[in-house]
């Protein structure tokens, strides 16, 4: 009996501290997406520049794709303008791909001025680079009307 309750014991427990390591990292890659947008949004190239990795890619509702830090955030900063707007990310979910990458799937909409919305899904690859969080790939699709 000690030993089923032991075993019970260590199973609920290394099942708590899973729980509690998948919370945080969930927090922290919704934090990294928070900030992106708000560097975005106040055109920060040195907040954006800071999560960013140094190969990062995106590939835009557009089809068109972004290589590389310079390229990608020039693309950013370009798109901001261009697309005016308040954009809202919001991750929906976050998955674990191994102990130092991570997806953030996200609802992305780009709320015009004259009221449209511009729809889209956005899913973020995250790593652990130098102890921190960082983007290192962007993929956008945009959702079709129903």
């Amino acid at each position: 009996m000690k030993k089923i309750n032991l075993i019970l014991f260590t199973t609920l427990l290394f099942t708590g501290l899973l729980h509690s390591q998948d919370k945080q990292i969930d927090v922290a890659l919704k934090a990294l997406v928070d900030t992106y947008v708000k560097a975005r949004e106040s055109k920060d190239t040195n907040i954006l520049a800071s999560i960013l990795t140094t190969d990062i890619d995106q590939l835009v509702s557009s089809g068109k794709w972004r290589k590389g830090k310079t390229v990608a955030m020039q693309g950013m900063l370009k798109s901001s303008s261009s697309n005016p707007g308040k954009r809202t990310i919001i991750v929906e979910q976050t998955r674990m791909l191994t102990e130092e990458s991570a997806l953030a799937d996200a609802k992305y909409q780009i709320q015009n001025e004259e009221g449209s919305a511009r729809n889209m899904w956005s899913t973020f690859v995250c790593v652990i680079q130098d102890g921190e969080w960082k983007i290192t790939a962007i993929r956008n699709m945009l959702i079709p009307p129903q």
